[in-house]
């Protein structure tokens, strides 16, 4: 048996096709980014004996497993929205530390976008009309519009301003303008985004997130297969995952969200403290999202969050760069957009993320960079801190 008290390492990651992709099913985009991912990590994909998938047919990592080809012997299928993907990382670390597992390859693709144009999806109202949700979905509760709700009290209760929230959107999109690989990049202005049509208040539409095509994949491996691996390591170094509820009336306080105990957790497995991170990469679907994230992860105390985006301290060239190749606001957002959050923080650690790198004080890429993903209307967190050697 393994050691198993084995370090273990983000060693391959990949995009497929993203953005306006009309043509291959979500399965095809989920083999495209698993062999590239592969190819990125230079291991053989013999050595992959575990799977994580989610968000995709009904029984995810079997589906999956069979479309790519591969037999595991640990699986995951773990889903709470968003965070699914970070949550996923933290027990796929775990499995490979105790030997259970050598090589885990999560996975994950979407055609959100396309079935929209095609007709093969409308939009839904709510998640379903079962256990605890049934005594919400027949007001009409969005999700959209339970973030709102939950921005307006933020609003009230420490005076964060709508200026303030769109400063969230325009610094993701001047981070995606040096992404070529990013969906939206022209840039917009404050009152772009003010002026926009209203959404749920208090979001217009560039409050939120696009809607985009896209898939990826990250390969998790334990440390003796580090020097046989094509790029540098990755190596996650703590994670932390918590939820908190379902419906909104079990919602303790509508400005803190599960990220304030995942992601303590996570800065106390690791042995860092947030003000040595050098970037963070932080699930928004909606401008608020990133806000009180930035908050309940302790970059800034409750309540600051909004002082604390302002004046392009969370852009690129910021004190704190935040979602550096344009977040789900701009460069792609298919669904559970958790993985990219992974991809691109192990992306900037390598010093890979060309036009929109990120430098620290020496002029060399991040050391520390954390991952923290949000699923449901802040159901769920789960975070990850990574660090280069």
């Amino acid at each position: 048996m393994p050691s198993t008290s084995r370090k273990v390492a983000v060693v391959g990651i990949s995009l497929s096709d993203c953005g306006r992709v009309d043509g291959p099913t979500p399965y095809a985009l989920q083999a495209q980014a698993a062999r590239r991912a592969l190819a990125d990590s230079g291991l053989d994909r013999s050595l992959v004996d575990g799977l994580g998938s989610a968000g995709l047919g009904t029984l995810a990592p079997v589906e999956a497993a069979e479309y790519l080809g591969l037999k595991p012997r640990w699986v995951d299928s773990t889903a709470v929205g968003g965070a699914t993907w970070e949550v996923m990382a933290a027990h796929a670390a775990d499995a490979i530390a105790a030997g259970h597992a050598n090589a885990v390859l999560l996975v994950y693709g979407s055609t959100a976008r396309a079935d929209i144009r095609a007709g093969r999806r409308t939009a839904n109202l709510s998640f379903g009309a079962r256990g605890p949700l049934q005594f919400e979905a027949p007001y009409g509760h969005t999700l959209v519009a339970k973030y709102a709700m939950a921005a307006r009290r933020h609003m009230h209760q420490y005076g964060t301003t709508l200026e303030q929230l769109a400063e969230v959107a325009v610094q993701a999109r001047a981070n995606a303008a040096a992404n070529p690989d990013a969906m939206f990049r022209d840039p917009i202005t404050v009152d772009d985004v003010l002026d926009g049509p209203v959404i749920a208040d208090p979001f217009t539409k560039l409050h939120c997130c696009i809607r985009s095509d896209g898939g990826c994949a990250v390969l998790l491996a334990a440390e003796e297969y580090v020097p046989d691996t094509a790029k540098p390591p990755a190596w996650i170094l703590g994670t932390g995952e918590y939820v908190s509820h379902t419906t909104m009336s079990e919602w303790d306080d509508f400005t803190v969200s599960p990220a304030a105990v995942g992601g303590r957790l996570a800065f106390e497995r690791a042995g860092v403290r947030p003000d040595e991170i050098d970037i963070a990469e932080i699930y928004d679907a909606f401008t608020y999202m990133t806000l009180v994230t930035l908050e309940d992860l302790g970059f800034c105390g409750k309540g600051e969050g909004g002082a604390f985006v302002e004046k392009g301290r969370i852009g690129r060239g910021g004190d704190l760069p935040v979602n550096t190749d344009g977040g789900g606001l701009s460069a792609c957002h298919p669904g559970m957009r958790g993985l990219f959050l992974l991809v691109e923080a192990v992306r900037q650690l390598r010093g890979e993320a060309g036009g929109h790198q990120v430098r620290v004080a020496d002029g060399g890429p991040p050391r520390l960079a954390v991952a923290s993903g949000t699923g449901g209307w802040f159901c769920s967190s789960g975070t990850v801190v990574l660090g280069r050697d």
